[in-house]
């Protein structure tokens, strides 16, 4: 299992933190206003939605000049599908920060139409100005499809599907890599990969119990290095690059210069 992991934080290494934004799946929608006093930015978190599945809206209220974010907004929300209003509309409400992330479910699959309402800025009233963006949800993935698959090597290594670290990696991997667009269309690929070998791996730990000792060993420095992922926040395609490539190089370190430096080590010591 420490390789499914390592694999999926691994694109994050060569993906360069320099990208255009286009390159960015998630990238925020940005719009005007009908009356064009403000841009603002509107995303869903995850950038993926599923019917049944608990989101946020993330809105971004931002300066037209310098198209930084703009604080204290009056606004208000209302999302509807096929028609039908499904949340909202909320209250009036103020935000002083200018950017707002709010829980929505999303029970059904189809279009949804996110409406959002300013009515001040600056705490100044303004004449009504409006905006609306576009999201999709797609019907709900089956338990058995490979982005909900088990953690197979990981499961054989520990002897249980509920032992605290399989479910440790579940969650990592559920509500951590699949809450970016990027996490989500890697695992996508590279489970068509992991489930061609893994079940193999998983009746070789079951057959042979020292290399079941050797794999869990093996896993051990991998499961202290992603436990930093359950201490932060990742919502943004740009978090997950910067907590990602820590983490891979925390890894790379452990994994491959560690013991290059104790080879180089031990043949110094045998030649002398």
């Amino acid at each position: 299992m420490r390789f499914q992991y390592f694999l999926i934080l691994l694109p994050l290494v060569f993906y360069p933190a320099f990208a255009q934004s286009e390159l960015i799946p998630n990238i925020p929608q940005v719009l005007p206003t009908d009356q064009g006093t403000l841009n603002v930015g509107f995303t869903t978190i995850p950038a993926e939605l599923f019917a049944g599945d608990t989101a946020k809206l993330q809105i971004d209220f931002l300066n037209t000049k310098t198209n930084e974010i703009q604080q204290h907004i009056d606004y208000r929300v209302t999302v509807t599908s096929e028609g039908q209003t499904v949340f909202g509309p909320i209250p009036l409400t103020h935000t002083g920060e200018g950017s707002v992330k709010i829980p929505i479910e999303v029970n059904t699959a189809g279009d949804y139409f996110a409406l959002i309402e300013i009515e001040g800025i600056l705490f100044q009233p303004i004449p009504l100005e409006t905006v609306s963006f576009k999201f999709t949800v797609a019907e709900a993935q089956t338990s058995n499809g490979p982005q909900n698959g088990g953690c197979l090597i990981a499961t054989a290594a520990f002897g249980s599907e509920l032992a605290p670290q399989v479910q440790f990696l579940r969650e990592i991997r559920d509500n951590t890599v699949l809450s970016t667009a990027s996490g989500t269309s890697f695992m996508t690929a590279f489970n068509s990969f992991y489930y061609s070998f893994s079940p193999a791996v998983a009746d070789l730990e079951r057959q042979n119990p020292m290399f079941k000792e050797t794999v869990k060993i093996a896993i051990t420095p991998l499961l202290s290095s992603l436990s930093v992922l359950q201490y932060v926040d990742i919502d943004t395609e740009s978090e997950m690059l910067g907590y990602g490539i820590g983490v891979i190089l925390l890894n790379f370190g452990m994994y491959f210069v560690v013991p290059a430096l104790l080879i180089t080590k031990i043949s110094h010591v045998i030649k002398k």
